[in-house]
């Protein structure tokens, strides 16, 4: 295939090409990374999120523009939401970052959630190992901007970004720990607009209170000192993660650039840290897992699809609707009838 060689030798056609199957056909996808994949594992993953209105897809642009300057070359991924009637999305992140076409050294790509609640879309991780086998050194993944329920991206990415910005909402909403745990580091976007200390304020008292926790308990959330967690299937070889990432606090205005280059130096040394202590390999282990785990629900959903009469499924729905039976009887019944077609 002479888009995959094309893909290898960073020509943006390509690329466009392979993400463009990857997004379109599950087939297509297993024949991209198969044939990628082993050029992969060099790119640093770098996920932005936050609320909407925080300022994500503008300090992408500016870190896109710092790092470029540093002659590192860039892809971008940008998350938009879907229409939940026709599936189409408005693709705005291409008009916001327009200041970057022309540069070789930068690839964007927007790309539709299609209804995946975690704040990426189901291709996003094809399209990431695309760019990275394209050669990239960073790759900026800015997710949908859906809040607390958005933490996928902790599971894609070697540097998390999180988002804050004056004005979002009351101070409750910088307390939500499911989307607090994940960050690696914390933006206070929009720092010239009023009530920006109170922003602040609010996230170095949490901050301050996950370290105590963490002090206390031993538990760290995203940053547990075993970043391989406790599920058992690590190799024998991982050793325990030395030393311990304290999360930095930043303030950027991302529509003038300011703090923007402080803020791209200490994800570069977020980087020299997961390297160092052991915990890239780490986070590369959990990713590869995750997406394995993914990959196998979903053909398990495919062969549920196709092995369970359609009538049969009906009337396990009626029933658990009619209170004939409970829904873990249904899914019992249904699991047993796969697993038949699986033996």
């Amino acid at each position: 295939m002479d888009w995959i060689t094309g893909v290898r030798q960073g020509q943006p056609r390509a690329i466009a090409q392979a993400i463009t199957r990857v997004e379109a056909d599950t087939t297509a996808a297993q024949a991209v990374i198969r044939a990628l994949h082993a050029e992969t594992g060099q790119a640093h993953i770098v996920g932005i999120t936050g609320p909407p209105g925080s300022g994500k897809s503008s300090l992408v642009n500016e870190l896109a523009k710092t790092y470029r300057r540093r002659e590192a070359r860039v892809g971008i991924i940008a998350i938009d939401p879907s229409s939940p009637f026709t599936g189409g999305a408005l693709l705005g992140d291409r008009v916001r970052m327009r200041d970057l076409a022309g540069d070789a050294g930068v690839f964007v790509r927007s790309m539709a959630s299609r209804g995946s609640l975690g704040g990426l879309s189901r291709s996003a991780a094809a399209a990431i190992r695309v760019l990275d086998a394209a050669g990239f050194d960073l790759i900026l993944v800015e997710t949908v901007g859906a809040g607390q329920a958005e933490i996928d991206i902790a599971n894609t990415a070697h540097t998390t970004v999180v988002l804050d910005a004056p004005g979002l909402g009351d101070d409750i909403q910088s307390i939500k720990a499911g989307i607090l745990e994940i960050a690696d580091i914390l933006v206070v976007n929009k720092a010239d607009q009023p009530g920006v200390g109170r922003a602040v304020k609010s996230l170095e008292m949490m901050l301050q209170l996950g370290r105590e926790t963490a002090a206390a308990t031993g538990y760290d959330g995203h940053h547990a000192v075993l970043a391989f967690g406790t599920r058992g299937d690590e190799p024998e070889q991982a050793t325990p993660v030395s030393g311990r990432w304290d999360v930095p606090l930043l303030q950027t205005v991302a529509t003038t650039g300011q703090g923007v280059a402080e803020l791209a130096e200490v994800i570069m040394d977020h980087r020299r840290y997961l390297q160092s202590s052991g915990e890239w390999a780490s986070r590369e282990w959990a990713r590869s897992r995750d997406e394995i785990d993914e990959l196998l629900r979903e053909r398990f959903m495919v062969l549920l699809a196709t092995t369970v009469p359609e009538g049969e499924r009906a009337w396990l729905i009626r029933a658990v609707v009619e209170r004939q039976i409970d829904p873990y009887a249904a899914a019992d019944r249904l699991f047993s009838v796969a697993a038949a077609a699986i033996l």
